[in-house]
């Protein structure tokens, strides 16, 4: 069941990313961090939420060619603790990649700023272990799902 316990804490946070093209931001002399692989998402039954990062990142995979074990570093929401281990437990995921810096349950899960929160620590992360690419997962109300490869530009 689920408890104050092992749920994620609502809490107050902010994140930021500049996104662009690599030409502007070589016309602009900035040097990007990090480089946007693929995305996908996808969508299961109301009951089942928080599940939907499971078939997100299958589709993920299946559009970039990238598989399991070509992430890194995993930064996977953790709405909930079994939510959280049912994600990692179907997709196979490495205990060891998987928010190794602590997670929403740890850390708190400031919902409007929660995709950008991940994909700042994973980005941060793959530059502090010379890691290469990154997988960002979120369950989102209402069943669906999301997943974000990313690649660090070292």
């Amino acid at each position: 069941s689920v408890t104050a316990g092992n749920a994620s804490g609502i809490n107050d946070g902010a994140a930021a990313l500049v996104l662009m093209e690599a030409e502007a931001a070589d016309k602009a002399g900035r040097k990007p961090v990090a480089k946007l692989v693929g995305y996908a998402h996808a969508g299961v039954e109301p009951s089942e939420m928080g599940v939907g990062p499971i078939p997100a990142v299958q589709n993920l995979m299946e559009r970039t060619g990238l598989k399991r074990d070509d992430f890194d570093v995993i930064e996977s929401n953790e709405a909930f603790a079994a939510q959280a281990c049912a994600v990692s437990k179907e997709l196979g995921l490495d205990g060891e990649k998987v928010n190794p810096n602590g997670g929403a349950i740890a850390l708190g899960h400031p919902v409007g700023a929660t995709g950008a929160i991940l994909a700042v620590k994973a980005i941060s992360e793959l530059h502090r272990s010379g890691g290469r690419y990154g997988l960002v997962t979120m369950c989102i109300g209402g069943g669906q799902g999301i997943a974000l490869a990313i690649e660090a530009v070292h």
